[in-house]
Formats: structure tokens, sequence, C-alpha cells
């Protein structure tokens, strides 16, 4: 049964854009490599590296390179762009459909340690140096018994 939303003509949309996807895909794992995301989004790899720039020049991603490869950090105080949504930002948005946002970026294979990671990502006690949990809950309070989310 074919509804005024669901006709023939309707059939290609959908909510997210192109750009929301990469950045998603980013989100969910820093480390991701372009040709990993073309294939997860359905895009040429081309067409991401092109979104990747665009996400770069308007600052809502950081590239690092480490190594040969590159890993990425998701601003999170970055704004949507239409002016419908200009003033939420889309920390709120990734985290619903990534999961919490790490404010820095995943530690490399060099940092592994046995006990978890080293000072630069997660140590055996489950806090970084900065005070972020694997989860990117910050415990800022003075005591640390009640856990906020970094947004």
């Amino acid at each position: 049964m074919e509804s005024e939303h669901t006709g023939h003509r309707r059939n290609g949309w959908t909510f997210l854009t192109n750009h929301a996807r990469v950045l998603i895909a980013i989100a969910r794992d820093p480390g991701i490599r372009l040709r990993d995301i073309a294939v997860d989004c359905g895009l040429t790899e081309r067409t991401v590296q092109a979104i990747v720039t665009d996400l770069q020049a308007d600052g809502y991603l950081t590239r690092i390179r480490d190594g040969r490869r590159n890993r990425y950090v998701v601003a999170p105080g970055a704004r949507f762009r239409h002016p419908a949504e200009a003033g939420h930002e889309i920390a709120g948005l990734l985290a619903y459909l990534a999961g919490p946002l790490s404010t820095q970026p995943a530690p490399s294979a060099g940092e592994v340690s046995a006990g978890g990671m080293s000072a630069g990502g997660m140590s055996a006690g489950g806090m970084s140096a900065g005070g972020v949990s694997a989860g990117g809950v910050r415990n800022d309070t003075p005591d640390d018994s009640e856990p906020r989310a970094v947004v």
C-alpha cells in the first residue's frame, strides 16, 4: 500500500546527508579509513575525500597523522549549518547516532598497554589523565561521584 510519503517519486530520499553519514562514521571510529567509510556509506572513495575536506575546512573535523594513517577529532561544539538548526550543536545528533563523543583522538596502536592504555588514552583504572572515561563521561565534580556527559 502506497501513501503520499512512500509513493514512487519519493523512494530515493533519506533523512541524513552524505556529509552527516561520513561525520557519523568518523565519530564512531576516529581511525577509520576513507575506503571503509565509502563502503559503509555507499559512496565512492573520492566523494568521501571531498566530504572530509569540506568537514575539515568548516571546522567540524581535525585530521591528525598517525604514521601512515589518519585519525580524526570531531569538534563537539560545532553547530549545524542550516539556519533552521543553527542554534544547535552537532554533538547531540552524533551522540544519538554514534554514541558519546571523545574530545581526544583514538589512541594509536603504540599507546595500548597490557593494563588498558597508556596515559595518552585509558588507564587500568578506567579514566584518562584528562578525566574522560571510555564512554565519554567526564567526572568534574569535587568528589567525582556524579558523571557528566561531554557533548
